[in-house]
């Protein structure tokens, strides 16, 4: 390439946005390509490393700084397949956000269209509970050896006492699992519900969520297309 096509680390700092050292830090960290050296040992760059720098700060968008470095390190390492491999990790996470996303919605829903079960003060036996719901008792006992069930003993026995919030937890879980959702998928949703204190303030979380969840889906579809292109442009593809 010519010589007026070399970049100073000030002309790729501008372009990003970033300070001459950070672009430092990126080329040591293998963010960038390794950099030329001039005679007197100051960094050259030309229009790959410009390529990478935007590929990068494009993936960040999306991707997020930790999975963004490891996505450049490994290709300037020559290894593409695994660089990949972590693109298709990232794409996996998203949906299995997505999926517990979908099941704490199934989870709010169930709730609205129910009417709230008639508890007692004094709360209710696992019996009770049990045949309220149409199960075996054996299966709330399996929720609370899982970890999702709490509920309390009576002072001075070892009898479990259901409250309206055990109940309604169990009522989400029995609905999830007919579901075929595993108790481990069940856990969060149960964590998020009583984190916001309601199904109406979970709700609206969930709504908020759900337009994240769009917005990163869409910033990392950029950052996929943008390292795309890098890889075409480097002839690493």
């Amino acid at each position: 390439m010519a010589a007026d096509d070399r970049l100073r680390p000030v002309d790729l700092a501008r372009l990003a946005g970033v300070s001459t050292q950070q672009i430092r830090n990126y080329e040591e960290a293998g963010v960038l390509p390794p950099a030329e050296r001039t005679a007197s040992g100051y960094r050259t760059f030309r229009y790959l490393h410009r390529q990478a720098l935007l590929t990068y700060r494009t993936l960040l968008k999306g991707y997020g700084h930790p999975t963004a470095n490891r996505i450049m390190r490994t290709l300037h390492s020559g290894d593409v397949p695994a660089a990949l491999a972590l693109v298709d990790a990232a794409h996996a996470t998203l949906n299995s956000e997505r999926n517990a996303l979908r099941a704490t919605s199934e989870a709010v829903q169930a709730l609205a269209g129910a009417a709230p079960p008639e508890v007692p003060r004094s709360g209710l036996r696992i019996g009770e509970v049990a045949a309220l719901l149409g199960v075996r008792p054996s299966a709330l006992r399996v929720w609370e050896a899982a970890g999702l069930l709490t509920p309390p003993r009576e002072r001075g026995t070892s009898y479990r006492t259901y409250g309206p919030a055990d109940v309604r937890d169990a009522r989400i879980i029995l609905t999830l699992r007919r579901s075929h959702y595993l108790l481990a998928q069940i856990r969060p949703v149960l964590e998020e519900l009583r984190r916001e204190g309601g199904s109406e303030a979970l709700g609206t979380a969930i709504a908020a969520r759900a337009d994240a969840l769009a917005a990163r889906t869409r910033a990392m579809l950029e950052g996929a297309g943008a390292l795309y292109g890098y890889l075409d442009a480097t002839d690493m593809g």
